[in-house]
């Protein structure tokens, strides 16, 4: 199904910014600490068996700060379902490197930023990957690559849509992790989100009854390459409907029938109406609760310099048995 829609819209913004927890001095030297232990005894390549193992045991020991605001966070996300922590740190003295600029770009080499990320990432869930999405890297980098400026994927820079994670998959993540390596030095590029949660209220009832029912199909992102399928037909809103799920993608979340489309537009108002965008600095890393909120971002300029825009991105998910079906040899990669 192809994607026929514009993304030039300029997305509005009137809903609050989520909380921010900022890591103190202390918490980062613990943090810098933690990683330079991993880093040490773990394996030589991230996507190793043991790399997700020697992490899980490290991300024990994190500051109990941050475990306790990542528990409370998994427990109940709250009304925006974004988590904030902010000075967390991506390097230690080393300089960071330049921002890559290649198609599916991944990190291999463990460092201190995907240490870290991986880490907190596991205190949510199990770290997950797609093998059709860059390979099944556990750690992506999320960055703009030269000639993708209009895709609808992590590589463009264009609006990217308010759009659920790999919302066409029977195994979506339940939380995705993006952590800043580098920021925006225009500060155009903004990450923006909006949960269900403060958008339902704004819907009429039809709107809800019309979203709720499996009026709509939705096919993957560009990202998983030549992968054209789509999924059966399905609700937007899922579970109890005083405070449903969302799954919607707009760049890729086709309604069936008229009334669909028209409940598909109020709820994407709504959403808009209650989204918060931000410029992402560096050692800012958000947490989405990818159940309850979708996210986009903000159309930038590249500058292709090696100072562009650079974030880490991983997932998680809560039920590791829910998806041993689509985990060949019970790893972590789902086909």
């Amino acid at each position: 199904m192809p994607r026929t829609r514009e993304h030039t819209l300029t997305l509005p913004v009137t809903g609050t910014t989520p909380d921010a927890v900022t890591l103190t001095d202390a918490e980062r030297d613990e943090l810098i600490a933690l990683a330079s232990g991993v880093l040490a005894a773990g394996p030589a390549l991230i996507d190793e068996p043991a790399w997700l193992d020697t992490v899980r045991d490290a991300s024990a020991m994190l500051p109990r700060r941050i475990l306790s605001e990542l528990r409370r966070f998994r427990h109940d996300a709250g009304p925006d379902a974004v988590l904030l922590l902010r000075n967390v740190p991506v390097v230690a003295s080393d300089p960071l490197p330049e921002t890559p600029s290649v198609p599916g770009s991944v990190e291999r080499v463990p460092a201190v930023a995907s240490a870290l990320v991986t880490a907190a990432m596991m205190q949510l869930g199990e770290v997950i990957a797609y093998r059709s999405e860059k390979t099944g890297a556990l750690v992506q980098n999320v960055v703009p690559v030269p000639g993708s400026e209009n895709s609808q994927s992590n590589a463009g820079s264009v609006l990217l849509e308010l759009h659920v994670e790999n919302a066409f998959h029977d195994n979506k993540p339940d939380y995705v992790g993006l952590l800043c390596v580098r920021e925006d030095a225009t500060g155009d590029a903004k990450l923006c989100t909006s949960s269900i949660r403060r958008a339902l209220p704004l819907l009429s009832e039809r709107t809800v009854a019309v979203l709720a029912a499996p009026r709509f199909l939705t096919e993957p992102p560009p990202s998983f390459g030549g992968l054209n399928s789509v999924t059966p037909a399905h609700p937007i809103l899922v579970g109890d409907l005083e405070d449903p799920n969302i799954l919607v993608d707009f760049a890729a979340t086709h309604p069936l029938d008229d009334e669909a489309a028209a409940a598909m537009s109020e709820l994407r108002e709504a959403l808009m109406r209650t989204m918060s965008a931000l410029a992402l600095r560096v050692g800012d890393l958000a947490v989405v609760d990818n159940r309850l909120a979708v996210h986009g971002r903000t159309s930038f300029t590249p500058r292709y310099d090696g100072q562009d825009r650079w974030l880490h991105r991983v997932y998680a998910h809560l039920d590791h048995r829910r998806s041993r079906v689509d985990r060949k040899g019970g790893g972590a990669v789902l086909d």
